[in-house]
């Protein structure tokens, strides 16, 4: 017999054909891994020792598409009787046309060699035959040994992991900002300013289906241009924390039921767009009135104490499925503490305890949202009710200004937002397409420059993997909250675009420039004694703003 024919036939006596070869091919891969899970490769040893155990065949017989006249019937059979290696698929059968590599035919023989205590002729040839082979594999098995030694003798926990993000954004918005004199000097605040953002996450889970995540966050960005929520130029990694270290996430996540279908989040310091599917492809993380999808009446990103609840429809792999939110934010805006760090705002989010979780003075927030997400595309139709305290975010100067904490009066919103995008299965010319709209009523008392009602819409184009693989380039455009009823009168409509390419420069750096353009947005500033945005004595801000934005993960 030829040796092609006896190693054929010793490979079809090896059994394990699956799961095995899979786990050759995973710890080939694992060499050039940066970091290894010793609970999850536990997991997949716990995994296979089941499957092995719970397929473990006896007799030849019990594979359904073995029959005695197939030539490797005889080898087949010795090797289940005499050294019980061989497991077949759960379906009953062995499968023994599947073709295999010459790496995975070596791991099938090493595993299948564990429980033969006998070497044979055959089975010597065959050593002889893969000796490179089990050579590299077992080079690689030492190799990884050494890695999760050295990881366990390193790690500073077993259940939690630190994700760290650094942005470094270099930009402004020329023109922008109220100009008046206070002491015989003009104020403006759209210069060019250099800033950062850092954001620590210690991720923790005990079952690896939960998260516990603690974050850690400063920065040192000012309100105007870049660090209110109240002005349209309000960037997504930009806060008011005046170098300072805070506490701005603390939140566990769990699965309620054994189909993992619902979530459970619970939280002292958690925001309602994190724990809510956003149904939007469009992300160039620069404008933050894009990055919650143009409808910020609805995702107004409320942070504080709070609770919320997922639901995702069980379907098949790869289908389309329902997804239901809700969740109960206390933004605290009210009744938050409140003073000063290096001149800013100390970063406290929370209700007072004279006020309560529970009462409307504590800046409620409450949002429903029900959509459908498949492969490519999806949409959703969002609700928020807001009390006193919460604000629409990315307001056009006064629009996004906290409700009023009037007891006698209080005041209240009602918003909705229609969100849906499309994208293609595979990178091309054709770019994703992100599209929504928003519509707010704010009743009850409001501040004197607090419109009644507001509208947003905008429109995103994105392109993934744009000229080079792993890069992004996008276009968007709306407006921002506007109304055309005001208590002090008319205010302006803003409308904005953004441009923006991303190079991945490496799988943790990242370069970003942005440019917007702006029209018609309100142009007021702290500190100015004359009315903004809604007033007659300011003029709309008409112009270009940019910046250049890199972020390092790690």
């Amino acid at each position: 017999m030829h040796l092609s024919k006896k190693l054929v036939l010793a490979l079809a006596g090896a059994g394990l054909v699956a799961p095995v070869a899979a786990s050759a091919q995973e710890i080939a891969s694992l060499s050039g891994r940066a970091a290894i899970s010793e609970y999850t490769q536990q997991q997949a040893e716990d995994r296979f020792m089941a499957w092995e155990s719970k397929n473990q065949v006896t007799s030849v017989t019990q594979f359904s598409d073995v029959q005695p006249t197939d030539w490797a019937y005889q080898a087949l059979s010795n090797l289940v009787e005499k050294y019980g290696c061989v497991a077949g698929y759960p379906d009953g059968t062995f499968k023994g046309k599947q073709a295999l590599s010459r790496y995975e035919a070596a791991a099938l023989l090493n595993s299948c060699l564990d429980r033969v205590t006998e070497v044979t002729d055959e089975l010597q040839k065959l050593l002889n035959e893969f000796k490179v082979e089990l050579a590299t594999l077992k080079g690689r098995v030492d190799g990884l040994d050494k890695k999760v030694g050295k990881l366990e003798a390193q790690q500073f926990s077993t259940t939690t992991k630190l994700k760290g993000e650094a942005s470094f954004v270099l930009g402004g918005v020329p023109g922008y900002g109220y100009t008046a004199t206070n002491g015989g000097s003009k104020q403006r605040y759209g210069s060019t300013t250099f800033n950062y953002d850092l954001r620590l996450n210690f991720d923790t889970s005990y079952t690896g289906q939960d998260l516990l995540r603690t974050r850690l966050r400063s920065g040192n960005f000012s309100d105007y241009p870049f660090g209110s929520s109240s002005t349209p130029f309000k960037l997504e990694k930009a806060e008011n924390y005046g170098n300072g270290i805070y506490v701005d996430r603390l939140y566990y996540t769990f699965p309620v039921d054994k189909n993992k279908t619902t979530k459970l989040t619970v939280g002292a310091l958690v925001r309602n767009t994190e724990i809510t599917w956003l149904p939007t492809a469009y992300k160039s993380n620069i404008l933050d009135f894009f990055s919650v999808a143009g409808t910020p009446g609805v995702y107004n990103k409320a942070t504080g104490e709070g609770v919320g609840i997922e639901w995702k429809q069980k379907v098949a792999k790869g289908k389309g499925a329902w997804v239901f939110n809700a969740n109960y934010i206390v933004s605290g805006t009210a009744g938050a503490l409140t003073g000063s760090v290096g001149g800013s705002k100390n970063g406290a989010s929370g209700a007072n305890s004279s006020y309560g979780i529970f009462d409307s003075n504590s800046g409620l927030n409450a949002l429903a949202q029900i959509g459908y997400k498949a492969n490519n595309w999806g949409a959703a139709i969002g609700y928020r009710y807001g009390s006193q305290g919460a604000a629409i975010r990315d307001g056009n100067g006064a629009a996004g200004a906290a409700l009023s904490s009037s007891t006698t009066d209080p005041a209240y919103t009602n918003s909705l937002a229609f969100n849906a995008y499309w994208q293609p299965i595979h990178t091309g010319w054709l770019p994703s397409i992100s599209a929504g709209y928003g519509f707010n009523v704010v009743s009850g008392a409001v501040a004197s420059s607090t419109t009644n009602s507001s509208r947003s819409w905008n429109v995103g184009f994105q392109w993934d993997d744009a000229f080079v693989k792993g890069n992004a380039a996008g276009i968007a455009f709306g407006q921002a909250p506007y109304s055309n009823y005001s208590v002090a009168g008319t205010q302006a409509k803003p409308f904005l675009v953004e441009w923006f390419y991303r190079f991945q420069v490496s799988d943790n750096i990242s370069i970003t420039p942005a440019l917007f353009y702006a029209s018609g947005v309100a142009n007021s500033a702290p500190g100015s004694s004359t009315t903004g945005g809604n007033g007659a004595n300011n003029s709309a801000f008409n112009g270009l703003g940019g910046v250049i934005q890199t972020t390092f993960k790690f």
